[in-house]
């Protein structure tokens, strides 16, 4: 009882639109530290010796995940995902640089950057991460606490007008999308629900 009391307490003085806006925020801090890290780097991105596999998983191994570091918890709003598809197609472009067709040098398009990393873009890649997330969620005992504040309903009536997009809800319709039956049954099978995951990586449409 004094669990769900504190709980409520403190949840009666969150605003979830200063979350939201903090998350947008931590997101472009986020951008902002992978063009450092990019710039930081641009000489051997530029180098001929290295070729431009080998960048690609520079990229991925160093550059990547300074940008969607903690990204399980993230709401993949519109403006979110073109942020992140937009810094890394300017970094898959300098990778990638333009190719020479018929005697005409031209950039790549974004469909034919997708190709060419399998479809491991950013967006799909955080979709997995949350579902990954998820999966250990719902397997945790009902003791843990994350698993205690994943359950919490809140007891307080919600503010006028429509309700926020929350982490939870944008993973769920994910799943719905991606037409898995009996998800929860599934999550609790962790050989399955990996393989969902690994698949969620390498869609060929996001969902």
């Amino acid at each position: 009882m004094m669990f769900t009391l504190t709980l409520a307490t403190c949840f009666s003085f969150f605003n979830i639109r200063q979350l939201q806006q903090s998350i947008e925020d931590e997101i472009k801090e986020r951008i902002a530290l992978g063009n450092k890290a990019f710039f930081a780097n641009k000489r051997m991105f530029q180098s001929k010796l290295i070729s431009k596999m080998a960048k690609y998983k520079l990229y991925c191994s160093v550059i990547g995940p300074v940008v969607i570091y903690v990204c399980e918890t993230w709401t993949l709003k519109e403006t979110i995902s073109n942020r992140l598809m937009v810094f890394e197609g300017q970094v898959l472009r300098e990778i990638f640089a333009p190719t020479n067709k018929n005697g005409i040098w031209r950039i790549e398009t974004n469909q034919e950057l997708d190709k060419i990393i399998k479809h491991k873009n950013t967006i799909n890649f955080i979709r997995a991460r949350r579902l990954g997330w998820l999966g250990d969620i719902e397997r945790m005992q009902g003791t843990r606490m994350v698993k205690a504040i994943y359950c919490w309903k809140p007891i307080s009536r919600r503010p006028t007008g429509r309700p926020k997009t929350r982490s939870e809800n944008d993973v769920r319709k994910d799943i719905q999308k991606s037409k898995v039956p009996n998800w929860k049954t599934l999550v609790q099978d962790r050989r399955r629900w990996k393989e969902l995951v690994e698949k969620a990586k390498t869609l060929l449409k996001e969902l």
